[in-house]
């Protein structure tokens, strides 16, 4: 994915795949992990953000364990 400005790092390659690029070998980051990032970047506490769906209380990152990714943040 390519990401521009706002905070993070310019010119910097994160993590690697594997020779064929199918699959991601080094510092692998999940969707979960994208989302918290940019919620981050956009000042939202990934945690506080709570919506409602179907009439329960859900998190965008909520089934999985989330991260910031701090070494991609200028």
């Amino acid at each position: 994915m390519w990401m521009a400005g706002g905070g993070v790092k310019s010119g910097l390659v994160y993590g690697a795949t594997d020779d064929l690029g199918h699959k991601a070998v080094e510092q692998r980051v999940s969707a979960h992990d994208f989302h918290a990032t940019m919620l981050h970047l956009l000042g939202v506490d990934f945690r506080d953000l709570v919506y409602e769906r179907h009439g329960l209380k859900d998190r965008l990152t909520d089934q999985y364990p989330a991260r910031v990714i701090t070494d991609i943040l200028a």
